[in-house]
């Protein structure tokens, strides 16, 4: 059986681990390329899941290995939101999700 493993920050790993995942915290995301390259070269893990401000620290050449991997499947998550508007950035998820703009009023 392929394990879980969630790529965090220390305040939300508990969380994770709660729900039953494998969880790498990250106290300095500067260290994220070295930390993602041996959890996806492992045999045991089926998917890895990161927050996508993680995400966007890493090199080209490490996205596009990630773009064209299927194993293990690499998900982005969302990371907290400081100081924006949770409407935009739900708005932004459903246009990846869809690929239409979805406007949101209160």
């Amino acid at each position: 059986m392929y394990k879980i493993v969630v790529i965090t920050d220390p305040e939300t790993g508990d969380g994770f681990r709660l729900a039953g995942a494998s969880v790498i915290e990250v106290k300095n995301p500067d260290e994220i390329e070295k930390l993602i390259a041996p959890v996806i070269n492992a045999d045991d893990i089926g998917i890895v899941a990161v927050r996508e401000d993680y995400m966007a620290r890493l090199d080209k050449a490490m996205l596009s290995r990630i773009e064209r991997s299927y194993h293990p499947i690499i998900i982005p998550i969302p990371s907290p939101q400081v100081g924006g508007s949770m409407g935009g950035y739900i708005e932004l998820l459903l246009k990846r999700a869809i690929g239409y703009n979805i406007v949101m009023r209160s």
